[in-house]
C-alpha cells in the first residue's frame, strides 16, 4: 500500500511554533512508555519499567510454533525453532538501550511523533546466541553486503504498509557482540520485549533491535526498506537525504533529587548537602567524564564515576551539592567519552528529533 489518505498518518512534520501535543501523539505516548528516572538507581532496569516502543501491535506468536528462516545471498539456507537456538553457545551482555527519538519533544520547534522526554532509556542483561557463527554456517556469499531482520510487527507507517524491517551491512552484523536475543534479566522475554526472539545489536539506538523475529535475510545489495532510507535518518530539510542513525551519542541523566510536585515534576529538597546520583552512557566509547551545573549550564562540577560495568552498559556518577541557599534552581548533567565526543548543553536540531542528546534539565527548589 502506497499513497495517503485519512485513514493513515500524515507526511512527517514540524509542529507549529507553540503547537501543543496531538491526540495522535497521546495514542502513541499512551501505548509507549519512558523509564520512571527514580529507576536509575537500578544498575538493570526490571522489565515493566524498561522504557518501551511498539511501533504497530504486540504480534501474537507461539514460541512452540514460532520459526526463524535464514536465507537469501547464502549457500545453505535453513530454519530454526526456538529450542535449537537455545540449544546453541549462550552469552549474555548487560546493554543500555535508548530511543534515537529520545527528548523529541523538548525540542522546539517539535518535530511530530512519539512525544519523548528523557525517560527512553533502560538497561537490561540480555541472554542469546552470537549471530555471527550462525550466519557463518550458512555459507554467506563473497559478494553479500547487508543483512535484513524482519519482525512479525505489521502495519501503515507515512502510507507505506510494511513489515518492520532494518538493514546492516555485513560487517556490523558480523560483529561478535551482536546476539539473537531469548532471555531478559534471567528470565524469557516479554511479549513487548520482543519474545520468543529478538535482535541484539549493542551500542546502536533502540530502532535497529529488531523484535519478534521472523527472518533473517542476507543481501548482495545495500537494503532500501522505508525503516533505512525514510525513518531514522538525521536531515534538516524534507528532500534530503540525510545520514542514517546508528550508534548511540554519549548522555548522562540525573536520578530526581528530592520528591516532586505532582504535575510540574519539579523537585523539593531541604537546605544542606544533597548526595545527586545518575547514570551515563555512549554506544561509541566508554565514559571518561561527567559533569553537573545547578545553574542551567554556566557553572560546571566534576562528577565521581562509579565503574563501567560492561563495554555497553551505563555507568553510575555521584556529586555532592552543597545546597546552602533556598531558592530556585537548574540542575543538568553532561557526559563525555573516550572519543573526546561532548555532550551539549542545548538542542542539535534535526528534521525528525533522532539522536538528540541536549542536556536534560530538572527543575529544583530548595526550601
Amino acid at each position: 500500500m502506497t499513497g495517503f489518505d485519512e485513514s493513515v498518518s500524515p507526511p512527517a512534520r514540524v509542529a507549529e511554533l507553540g503547537e501543543g501535543i496531538s491526540l495522535d501523539e497521546l495514542h502513541l505516548a499512551a501505548r509507549n512508555h519512558g523509564m520512571p528516572l527514580e529507576s536509575l538507581r537500578y544498575d538493570t532496569t526490571p522489565p515493566g519499567l524498561h522504557y518501551l516502543l511498539i511501533h504497530y501491535d504486540i504480534p501474537a506468536l507461539d514460541p512452540r510454533e514460532w520459526r526463524l528462516r535464514i536465507d537469501g545471498h547464502i549457500r545453505r539456507p535453513r530454519t530454526l525453532d526456538l529450542a535449537e537456538i537455545q540449544a546453541m553457545p549462550q552469552i549474555t551482555h548487560r546493554v543500555t538501550m535508548e530511543c534515537a527519538g529520545n527528548g523529541r519533544a523538548r525540542l522546539e520547534p517539535r518535530p511530530v511523533s512519539q512525544p519523548w522526554l528523557d525517560e527512553a532509556v533502560s538497561t537490561a542483561d540480555w541472554t542469546g546466541t552470537p549471530l555471527k557463527a550462525l550466519l557463518r554456517e550458512t555459507g554467506i556469499n563473497d559478494d553479500a553486503v547487508d543483512v535484513v531482520f524482519t519482525g512479525a510487527d505489521h502495519g501503515i507507517e507515512r502510507g507505506v504498509e510494511q513489515d518492520y524491517q532494518r538493514g546492516l551491512p555485513l560487517a556490523e552484523a558480523l560483529d561478535e557482540d551482536v546476539l539473537l536475543v531469548h532471555t531478559m534479566n534471567g528470565q524469557p522475554l516479554p511479549p513487548q520485549h520482543g519474545a520468543p526472539l529478538r535482535l541484539l545489536i549493542p551500542g546502536w539506538y533502540g530502532m535497529a533491535q529488531v523484535k519478534w523475529l521472523t527472518r533473517i535475510s542476507v543481501l548482495d545489495r545495500a537494503f532500501d526498506g522505508y525503516q533505512n532510507v525514510t525513518a531514522y535518518r538525521i536531515k534538516q530539510e524534507p528532500g534530503e537525504a540525510g545520514v542514517l542513525v546508528s550508534r548511540i551519542h554519549p548522555r548522562a541523566l540525573l536520578t530526581p533529587p528530592g520528591f516532586p510536585d505532582f504535575q510540574t515534576r519539579t523537585r523539593i529538597v531541604e537546605r544542606g548537602s544533597q548526595e545527586l546520583t545518575g547514570r551515563a552512557w555512549s554506544g561509541w566509547a566508554p565514559i571518561t567524564r561527567v559533569e553537573i551545573s545547578i545553574d542551567g549550564g554556566i557553572d560546571w562540577n566534576d562528577a565521581e564515576l562509579g565503574a563501567q560495568p560492561s563495554r555497553y552498559a551505563w555507568c553510575s556518577w555521584n556529586w555532592t551539592w552543597h545546597a546552602s541557599t533556598p531558592g530556585h534552581y537548574e540542575l543538568c548533567a553532561r557526559a563525555t567519552d573516550a572519543a573526546g565526543t561532548v555532550q551539549p548543553v542545548g538542542q542539535t536540531w534535526n528534521l525528525q528529533g533522532m539522536a538528540n542528546n541536549h542536556a536534560q534539565r530538572v527543575p529544583v527548589v530548595v526550601r
